[in-house]
């Protein structure tokens, strides 16, 4: 009996130590994702998609690698810029050969807290979500399975996604490492964030003023929660006739036109032009927008109302949005490119 327990323990050391990863495996330094706030909560983390540093490495190549397009001309990075808050800074981005965008880029800054996703809120999962530019013929035109055959043929990327999921590359891996690299892409370090967690002079007065105005004008309706956004999908007045659906391409019920989800407030001063199809150029005219209580199209969303707004009230608001903004956020994201 000794010698059958000695043997069990030899066996069982033999195979922890096979199962070590090899120390060239190891992620770059890049590695330093920023913390949650606690005032945020938890994200939802599917079950099949915990995060690892290793994963979290392959995911980051793929945001950057213009494979993912079909003239490897494109990648994620091309119109979710670092530099926006991972968003665009035109009204719309062109896809590849030039193809014309049709919306303006989302941030993606903490997208790990959003319950749907797209602009129309039509897709349950950031995994599955990844699936829409890739295949859409104004994005990135291509198809996951043509991708995952490439990745075969590339002996560093078969390297890295054996060491994150113990296969090669394939759809499901490659789904699962972009998505959990965008749940890294945390934006918590505003002056807003600081002042929620104790800094009393992280707002300044008149941000201070600005919160006030926010809510006495009714933001906050709508833009509310740690996210600034509940998420919901509304018409909020932008159009008359929209050109865009919105809802109503999903569902065909004609009291869905013209609504999308709420966006956040969150990088405002990153993430110019506004609205779904980037028409509206400056936050004065989104202000000026949502004063004169929006187009009164028939669906729109009964907390869009008229306001009246004062020139000191307009930047005392302006400077609380401006508090939302995440210096330290945008720094670290022009550092991940490979």
């Amino acid at each position: 009996m000794l010698w059958t327990r000695l043997y069990l323990v030899f066996a069982l050391y033999v195979v922890l130590i096979g199962c070590k990863k090899p120390v060239d495996s190891e992620p770059s330094v890049v590695w330093n994702v920023p913390e949650t706030p606690e005032h945020f909560g938890a994200q939802f983390i599917p079950n099949d998609n915990p995060l690892s540093a290793l994963k979290w490495e392959l995911g980051r190549k793929l945001f950057f690698d213009p494979q993912l397009s079909s003239d490897g001309s494109t990648s994620c990075s091309s119109c979710h810029l670092p530099s926006h808050a991972f968003g665009g800074s035109t009204p719309t981005t062109p896809g590849v050969g030039g193809a014309l965008g049709t919306r303006n880029v989302p941030v993606l800054s903490n997208i790990g807290w959003h319950p749907y996703f797209t602009r129309e809120g039509g897709v349950p999962t950031l995994e599955m979500q990844v699936l829409v530019p890739i295949q859409e013929t104004n994005e990135l035109n291509h198809n996951i399975v043509l991708i995952a055959e490439q990745l075969n043929s590339d002996s560093l990327y078969v390297k890295m996604t054996q060491d994150a999921f113990g296969v090669d590359p394939s759809p499901y891996t490659i789904t699962r490492a972009l998505s959990a690299f965008e749940r890294t892409l945390i934006s918590g370090t505003s002056a807003y964030d600081r002042w929620l967690e104790g800094d009393a002079s992280a707002l300044s007065q008149a941000a201070l003023r600005g919160q006030d105005v926010f809510e006495s004008i009714g933001c906050g309706q709508c833009h509310s929660g740690p996210q600034f956004s509940d998420f919901e999908l509304r018409n909020n007045g932008l159009f008359v006739v929209y050109p865009d659906s919105g809802l109503y391409r999903l569902t065909l019920n004609p009291d869905d036109i013209g609504k999308f989800k709420t966006a956040s407030l969150r990088n405002l001063s990153y993430s110019a032009p506004y609205m779904f199809d980037g028409s509206v150029a400056t936050l004065d005219d989104v202000i000026n927008q949502y004063a004169q209580g929006g187009s009164n199209h028939f669906n729109q969303a009964a907390a869009i109302q008229p306001f009246e707004i004062t020139a000191a009230e307009r930047m005392d608001l302006k400077a609380f949005l401006g508090a939302l903004d995440d210096p330290q956020f945008i720094a670290w994201g022009e550092t991940l490119a490979p």
